[in-house]
Order: C-alpha cells, then structure tokens, then sequence
C-alpha cells in the first residue's frame, strides 16, 4: 500500500541540481516565447479551441482513447453522427475550457475546481472514489504500485490542494512545482476514471494559474505520447527510489519540446490566418473579422456557426460558405442531408498534412 508524504516535506534544494537548472532554463526560455507568441493571435479563443482539440486527441491516446483528427473536428461540427471515441474526447476540450474559466474568475486551483473538471470528463463516474485504486502492474503481471485506500484521497488531496495555492518555499521554481504536483495527483489517483487526463490538464491549468501562460496552449500530452514508458517508469522510479529529480528533469525536458512545437504551430496559424484573412477583405464585400474569427476557431465550420457568429440568416451564411469553397479557402463535405466546411489551411497545420486543394 502506497504510503504518500505532503509535497511540503520535500526540501527545495534538491531541486537544485546543475541538470535541473539547466533544463529548467531552456524550458522557461520555451515557454515565455511561446506566451509571447500566443499573445499575438487576435482572438485568443481561436488557439484555445483548435489547440485544445490537439491536447484532446494526444492525452486521450495516451488512456487508449484513439480517434481521428476528421472524427474529432466533425464531432465539432456535427456531434450527432460522432463515433464513442470522438465524443469522449471532445469532454476533454470542455472539462479545459470549464477549469481556464474557473481559474481567470477565481485564480486558484483547488481541489472542488479539479473535481469539476473530472466531472466533465467523466459525467458518470464523477466524484472521489470508494473503492481500491487501480493497481499497476508490470508487463510480468506483477503489481508495482496500490494507490492509497480511499478513505485517505480526502486528506492528501488537501494537503495537494495547499501545496498549488500556498507560495511556499520562494526558491522552488513555478516549472518544478508543476512536475510535483502532477506526479502526487497521479498517485493519489483519486477518481474512478479519469486521473490521467485530469491531471494532464492541471499542469497547464497551474501554469496560467502561475502567469506563465495567459492561455492554455501548452499541451505535454504529445510528448508523453512520444515517451510512454519513460513517463510511467519515471512516475515509478520516484516512489520506488524516490527519484524526484529524474521525474523533474523529465517533465522539464516535456516543457521545452511542447513549447517549442507550439510556438512552430502557433506562427503558422497566425500565418494563415493573415492569409486568408487578405484574400477574403481583398475578394469579397462580406469580409468581417468575425467571419475569419469563425474560420479558425472552427476547423469543420458549419452554416450555423456562420449564422449564429456573424448574427446573419442562413441563406446570407450558406452564400458565404459557398463563395469561400469557390475560392478554395474551404472544401465542403456533406453527411446526410447536411454540409461541412473545412478550413483546407489550418487543417493542414494541425494534422501536419501538406495542403494539396487549396487555391492560391
């Protein structure tokens, strides 16, 4: 049975290793040049939708979740012929946007705030669980780990809880206690379902709480994906030999990679959006910002997205949607009796495909 200490009796300067000094700086290099990039978006609403659909799909694949990028931006689009899959990842995407609205109204990070965000993922095993955690076992079928009994989540979680939203000790760098505080959720492991995803989207959710990003636009789940066995030998290596700096010089490492990646994905899409952003003023009377907001905040728009954007009738949505497909900026599929209409650029940046039908 796991036996689980307060992050509080850790002491500071073993975190202050040449290793984690070094992969610390690069990762706070990465991620304030990536806040700064971010900032230039205009719509901020626009990186936190389409990238959060990115995280969505990445940390769910992580819990064996998989689903495609067309099956998730349809689900956007036209949830009613959603597969399982694509529905279960698109709660990820809402249980981020309910925890970023929790904490720009409130600014704290608490353990009723992590309780709403499981919630969303998991609206029918919501709560603490009652019963034994999950026990992990190696590839022989042996178990390496048990979660504490759950009469227990309640006090740890609490002390979890302080150790977010107390400063606590001044030398310990917002980055480490980021790595911290994840490997202590995942090991309380409090919920039925869901303490992968859910802790995932605290390590963002505690770096806007901390005004290292404005947004939540920084997504680890890619690395972790990339880097699976290391991710959970690692969370096992610290309870087995209390090896925190190697789980922090690992979760630095995964800070610098995601933030240099999303500084690449963020230019590109301020990129096309200025693009296309041109083409429509130049070509059409209808241009609006608001109409180029819609474009990119939804990959798969639809018309009544445009209606209910741009506050005009169908009839006036659906003659811009066409006039746009003339022009190749987007391509329209129909599902039904029913049309969508992808955004032929930004698709192409988020599934790292190269643009074949788009015009010039």
């Amino acid at each position: 049975m796991a036996i689980m200490n307060p992050l509080q009796s850790l002491a500071p300067k073993r975190f202050e290793t040449v290793q984690i000094l070094q992969a610390l700086a690069r990762a706070s290099r990465q991620l304030a040049e990536l806040k700064g990039v971010a900032s230039s978006i205009p719509n901020p609403g626009i990186l936190v939708n389409t990238l959060g659909l990115q995280e969505a799909k990445d940390s769910s694949a992580i819990e064996n979740i998989v689903t495609t990028h067309d099956e998730l931006f349809r689900e956007a689009a036209m949830p009613d012929v959603a597969t399982g899959a694509a529905k279960e990842v698109a709660r990820y995407r809402q249980a981020l946007f309910v925890g970023f609205q929790s904490i720009a109204k409130h600014g704290l990070l608490t353990t009723n705030q992590i309780l709403q965000i499981q919630a969303e993922l998991e609206p029918g095993k919501a709560g603490f669980r009652k019963v034994p955690g999950t026990t992990l076992k190696s590839g022989a079928g042996e178990v390496v780990y048990t979660p504490p009994p759950s009469n227990e989540i309640p006090a740890l979680m609490s002390d979890l809880d302080h150790f977010v939203n107390d400063a606590g000790p001044a030398s310990l760098d917002p980055l480490v206690k980021m790595a911290l505080i994840h490997h202590q959720f995942e090991s309380i492991h409090p919920f039925y379902d869901g303490n992968g995803r859910t802790g995932r989207i605290l390590c963002v959710l505690y770096l806007v709480q901390q005004r290292l990003l404005d947004i939540p636009v920084l997504y680890l789940s890619r690395h972790i994906v990339r880097t699976k066995s290391d991710y959970y030998r690692l969370l096992q290596d610290v309870r087995e030999r209390d090896a925190w700096e190697d789980w922090v010089v690992y979760m630095l490492t995964a800070v610098e990679a995601t933030a240099t990646e999303g500084i690449d994905t963020v230019k590109a899409i301020r990129e096309a959006l200025m693009t296309i952003k041109h083409r429509v003023r130049e070509r059409f009377k209808f241009y609006s910002q608001d109409l180029i907001n819609n474009l990119f905040t939804h990959p798969y728009t639809k018309i009544d997205f445009v209606q209910k954007d741009l506050g005009v009738t169908r009839i006036t949505a659906t003659k811009y949607l066409q006039e746009l497909v003339k022009a190749r900026i987007l391509r329209r599929v129909k599902v039904g009796k029913s049309y969508y209409y992808i955004n032929i650029r930004l698709v192409a940046i988020l599934t790292g495909q190269k643009m074949t039908d788009e015009g010039a």
